[in-house]
């Protein structure tokens, strides 16, 4: 833990444990008015009940201070208790599972604010797909975004193996076969850096993809309750610029 957070931390423990208390015991106290399948209901709108723009602009805030140095300090043992019972995040994200990427760290958000679907090449499939109706359907969630990163070794193999006919191990071609068409795409657009045009079109590929879901994505993406958004993590700087 930092100096800063250390400092912060010791000043403001005992408001914070007197506000937690008291808010567990408000929230214990309150009627159930609105239920979900997995959480309890509340009184009112539930905290993520935001609108798409609210919560890109909450993300894009936060990966501003992470990528400034300036990443709020958080003690994440605070509202433990009152997650036990729900959480609200305020988008999913389907992100590589590159060690290097953390979504919630690069946006600089707490615990059960974000929704993270992941995989090698961030790509959707049925299991994907089923994770992100769930956290529209059941959470709430206003906002998703495919978040692809720099220097992805996924989309490295599949540049590999469609241009050089590579052989793979084990289920890896199973896996780069999901990623191939953004390297075609990409490939037929003769870019300068094939694997950086690759991992956009990859990022392009699966924002639409989830446009196409029926019913639950492509209903609510109709009905604006919800919006899809696409990006890239730079390794380098820890930004994230909008596809």
């Amino acid at each position: 833990m930092c100096e800063l957070c250390r400092n912060s931390l010791t000043t403001l423990s005992r408001r914070r444990v007197m506000l937690g208390a008291g808010a567990l015991l408000a929230a214990s106290a309150l009627p159930f008015a609105r239920a979900r399948a997995d959480q309890p209901a509340l009184q009112g709108p539930p905290p993520n009940a935001i609108s798409p723009d609210a919560a890109l602009e909450r993300l894009m805030q936060g990966n501003g201070r992470y990528a400034g140095g300036t990443s709020e300090c958080k003690d994440f043992s605070a509202g433990r208790a009152e997650r036990v019972l729900a959480q609200y995040p305020i988008a999913a994200v389907l992100s590589c599972s590159d060690s290097r990427v953390a979504p919630e760290l690069a946006f600089d958000q707490g615990p059960g604010d974000v929704f993270v679907v992941r995989v090698a090449g961030n790509f959707v499939n049925e299991d994907g797909l089923a994770s992100l109706e769930y956290a529209v359907k059941m959470l709430g969630v206003p906002l998703m975004m495919v978040l692809g990163h720099s220097n992805c070794g996924a989309v490295s193999a599949a540049i590999k193996l469609v241009m050089e006919r590579a052989e793979l191990p084990g289920h890896l071609p199973e896996l780069i076969d999901s990623i191939k068409p953004a390297v075609i795409a990409a490939h037929a657009r003769h870019p300068g850096d094939l694997l950086a045009a690759a991992i956009e079109e990859n990022v392009k590929i699966n924002v639409k993809r989830m446009y196409d879901d029926v019913p639950i994505l492509s209903e609510a993406l109709a009905a604006k309750k919800i919006a899809v958004v696409g990006g890239v993590y730079d390794l380098a700087t820890g930004r994230v610029g909008l596809l």
